[in-house]
């Protein structure tokens, strides 16, 4: 009785830990050979707001149609921000997926890891290859520059 105990204890944490639907399908999709772009970011912050009105996700996102771009939004209580993608004209991408983890903005229940990596501010992107993280930007607004010359860089034949 007492291993049965022990045995649903085990159960009951490892569910509490459990990846949402958005990054179990993320996970998955990252093992893919060609390269796949995560970005991390939510509708209500300012630095992800100043990405998309910069047209740079826009422009990345069409110069490299064989990479697949991954946006989900995080601590936005489940809305996975379609319509502002939509409003910069990402939602209709034929390489764009849009994925929402359900956790919320703040409180225990917030997201702090994802894809095994911390999450401790957004926007972050993070570049996979053959599922190995190649490049993390982390901690604020990317410059789009920057990360065309880390896609061409995961590209390159070595």
């Amino acid at each position: 009785m007492k291993n049965l105990t022990v045995l649903l204890a085990l159960v009951a944490c490892g569910s509490l830990f459990a990846a949402s639907p958005a990054e179990q399908q993320v996970a998955e999709a990252v093992k893919a050979p060609n390269l796949s772009v995560v970005h991390l970011w939510a509708p209500w912050c300012s630095n992800c707001q100043a990405e998309l009105k910069s047209g740079g996700w826009l422009k990345t996102v069409k110069e490299n149609p064989e990479v697949k771009f991954y946006f989900v939004s995080v601590w936005n209580s489940g809305d996975d921000g379609r319509a502002m993608l939509a409003k910069h004209e990402l939602s209709d991408q034929p390489n764009v997926t849009i994925l929402a983890d359900p956790g919320p903005r703040k409180g225990a229940d917030r997201i702090n890891r994802f894809l095994d990596l911390p999450l401790t501010w957004i926007p972050a992107t993070w570049l996979y290859k053959g599922g190995e993280l190649r490049y993390a930007l982390n901690y604020g607004e990317l410059r789009f520059e920057v990360l065309q010359q880390f896609i061409a860089d995961s590209n390159a034949k070595w």
